[in-house]
């Protein structure tokens, strides 16, 4: 099946020592080929002027409202695209990543992950590992799926009950009890290993794998399990730093990472984890 990667974090934070390692196992040191994604949350750039935003944009950059997304069918470790991602720093709070070995659904760009839908104006961000046997849900609002997986499906039903359970955007307390009563209804029908952010909050549910650590003061080194490259963490930095990285299996082989339980629903914010169910 396909691997995640997540990262939440209390201050933009780039990605790239952990995408460097997770491609890798798109052909490399496993065999996860048939696409991939990756999607970064971001407010107002560092450095712009402030000064100039509209109230509106002010308020995009307090959530996070602006997305990035790259997407491509061809193999995280040969793709051009995923090259760009392991050079370029791109800061951000939230990022979803997958990588893809083929279940349901043929290899193209539309089956790749993850997968974004707009609602109440903020984007919202999905990525699965797994198999859903059976799951063809009513979807009967305007979330529907453009590629023929499962997992796009899963997406197109949770964003649909979400919407239907509130009026307007909720605190996230509450889509999280929105959520623990959504997810074991996808979960009874297979494995469901899955990231949800809308770039305020990432949200984990674990079937079978998925793994976190959090990264805080004092930081150390870490060395990547699926490549010979290490990075000392302290030396870029600082000691309010707290930075939280979601994975199907551990990336590093020096740093002690917590397995999620089957069955457990947990909710990041600003680095910190919070066991939800």
């Amino acid at each position: 099946m396909c691997q995640l990667l997540g990262m939440n974090c209390n201050t933009p934070t780039d990605i790239t020592f952990s995408f460097q390692g997770f491609s890798q196992r798109a052909g490399v040191t496993d065999q996860h080929t048939d696409g991939w994604g990756i999607a970064f949350f971001e407010g107002i750039p560092a450095g712009a002027d402030q000064s100039q935003t509209t109230a509106a944009a002010s308020d995009a950059a307090a959530s996070d409202k602006g997305l990035r997304l790259f997407i491509d069918h061809n193999a995280a470790s040969e793709s051009p695209v995923a090259d760009l991602i392991r050079r370029y720093p791109i800061k951000s709070r939230n990022v979803v990543a997958h990588i893809r070995k083929a279940t349901q659904g043929s290899v193209a760009l539309q089956n790749c992950h993850p997968f974004v839908r707009e609602l109440w104006g903020h984007y919202w961000v999905f990525a699965h590992n797994g198999n859903l046997e059976n799951f063809h849900p009513r979807l009967h609002s305007h979330f529907h799926p453009v590629g023929d997986t499962d997992s796009e499906r899963a997406f197109c039903w949770i964003m649909q009950e979400i919407a239907k359970a509130h009026a307007a955007l909720p605190p996230v307390n509450e889509l999280t009890r929105t959520l623990i009563e959504l997810v074991p209804q996808i979960a009874r029908h297979g494995t469901f290993n899955m990231l949800l952010s809308n770039g305020t909050a990432l949200w984990a549910h674990a079937s079978t794998q998925l793994h976190y650590i959090v990264r805080q003061a004092p930081f150390a080194t870490a060395q990547l399990s699926d490549e010979d490259l290490q990075i000392d963490f302290a030396e870029h930095t600082t000691p309010l730093d707290r930075v939280a990285v979601i994975a199907t299996q551990p990336l590093t082989r020096n740093e002690q990472w917590t397995a999620l339980a089957p069955g457990a629903l947990m909710v990041f914010v600003d680095g910190q984890p919070i066991r939800a169910a």
